[in-house]
């Protein structure tokens, strides 16, 4: 195996780590908010790296340019969206949650 199909290998099972823990943080967190935090951190990190990996396979090929086209549109537009999500929440009045008395 060379070192280019180790790169690979690394960039994809890490983006898919990464998209395994914004699916645990839909899951898991509590609210919308930190739910959004959790899947565009996690989600566009975990979709950047696999197409970072996939750019890599391409080699030096007009399709891989294209890819690292869309990995910089995800990388720009995941959180902006995020963001766009969290201010409408906040302005439609959602409150972010808060622990009860006697919670950890």
């Amino acid at each position: 195996m060379a070192l280019v199909d180790f790169a690979v290998v690394a960039f994809v099972a890490a983006g898919l780590f990464f998209g395994l823990v914004a699916a645990v943080g839909i899951i898991r967190l509590p609210d919308l908010y930190t739910r959004a935090h959790a899947t565009s951190k996690s989600d566009t990190l975990g979709s950047v790296l696999t197409l970072a990996g996939v750019a890599i396979v391409f080699g030096a090929d007009f399709t891989a340019v294209k890819t690292v086209f869309l990995l910089l549109f995800m990388f720009i537009t995941n959180p902006t969206a995020a963001h766009a999500i969290a201010r409408a929440a906040h302005d439609q009045g959602i409150e972010p949650w808060t622990p009860e008395e006697g919670e950890n």
